[in-house]
């Protein structure tokens, strides 16, 4: 029986979420990366587990069978920093080096205050991270 995926959509509201963060620069820095996401992916904003907010969806299938669904474009404001959800690909050295203060691992990028980060920069990795997960698992 296939393991169902820890973190999936859910019907919590993201405007309630985002607004009971305690730290008013994130509550702020959400709205704009809300508008940002949903400007490039021309999607609504949906929670996405407890604390993922997530644009668009797609379906994927890996070599190994398992099967499931994530959100195109995503973030999570937690307490610390920012975290936005991009594919390997969008994180060119070129591209993270004009960024600003930020670190990166695999596949999620960490920013204390978008005041710190080129927001032209984020939007260009953003966009890329989303055409290449639409090229990777087209929909049918």
């Amino acid at each position: 029986m296939p393991t169902p995926n820890k973190t999936s959509a859910t019907k919590a509201d993201v405007n309630t979420f985002v607004d009971k963060h305690p730290k008013e620069q994130m509550r702020d820095d959400s709205r704009v990366l809300m508008a940002m996401m949903q400007e490039l992916t021309g999607e609504e904003p949906h929670m996405y587990g407890p604390s993922i907010v997530g644009f668009g969806t797609y379906h994927y299938t890996y070599a190994s069978g398992h099967s499931g669904s994530a959100p195109l474009a995503a973030f999570s404001p937690r307490k610390p920093e920012l975290v936005i959800y991009l594919g390997e690909e969008a994180q060119e050295p070129e591209q993270l080096d004009k960024l600003g203060k930020h670190r990166a691992t695999k596949g999620c990028l960490y920013v204390k205050k978008l005041a710190d980060i080129d927001l032209k920069v984020l939007k260009s990795m953003i966009k890329k991270s989303i055409a290449a997960t639409r090229k990777r698992y087209p929909q049918k």
